[in-house]
């Protein structure tokens, strides 16, 4: 029985993954005002009743995997040694992320692109945003003997590591850094933010 639930559970999985993926691929083609249920359910190969049954709407569907790779990159922070400096933890998780095969950092670029210019996806994504910030905070907290709902360092290196993520991807993808990939990007932020983020010397 348990063998069954666990293969009904990863088939879940594949298909709320692919009908997450079709739908990004369509928004980023022709826009997500274009897209529709129907337009996702058929290039995933699915019926439109199988797409409700997984996303309420076609934003939360673009947006799964953001959501799912919070989920995922918590649980790759549990794995580093419990005796790691919490910096090197992190900047160990985000650059396992950037250099993920699974990932594709200009199609994350693409995607990060499309929902800043989207109203509904920008709104969608707040809502998101509240509902999981504190799940990279809470383990945060776990590793530095704090507390999540009231302390604010887990919470504050939370927000510092991932504007730091963002502004080096956002570097990298204009092309006007040096940095031969965006895993050095990420040393050079990080490196700033053990030091204090002191003005460099030119």
């Amino acid at each position: 029985m348990s063998e069954l639930l666990g293969l009904r559970d990863r088939k879940k999985a594949a298909t709320r993954i692919a009908l997450s993926e079709a739908a990004a691929r369509l928004a980023r083609e022709r826009g997500i005002d274009a897209v529709t249920a129907d337009m996702i359910a058929a290039e995933a190969g699915v019926s439109v009743r199988t797409f409700h049954n997984y996303f309420s709407c076609k934003e939360e569907a673009v947006l799964h995997h953001l959501e799912a790779s919070v989920y995922e990159w918590a649980e790759w922070l549990r794995e580093r040694p419990e005796t790691e400096p919490i910096l090197d933890s992190l900047e160990c998780v985000v650059i396992r992320a950037v250099t993920d095969p699974a990932h594709d950092i200009e199609e994350m670029q693409a995607l990060a692109e499309l929902i800043d210019a989207s109203p509904t996806l920008l709104a969608k994504k707040l809502e998101m945003h509240v509902r999981i910030t504190p799940v990279l905070a809470d383990v945060i907290a776990e590793r530095t003997g704090t507390d999540g709902a009231t302390d604010l360092y887990p919470n504050l290196l939370h927000m510092v590591v991932g504007a730091a993520c963002k502004a080096s991807l956002d570097l990298w993808a204009s092309g006007r850094t040096s940095a031969a990939n965006p895993e050095e990007v990420v040393r050079q932020a990080f490196d700033q933010l053990r030091h204090g983020l002191v003005l460099p010397v030119r």
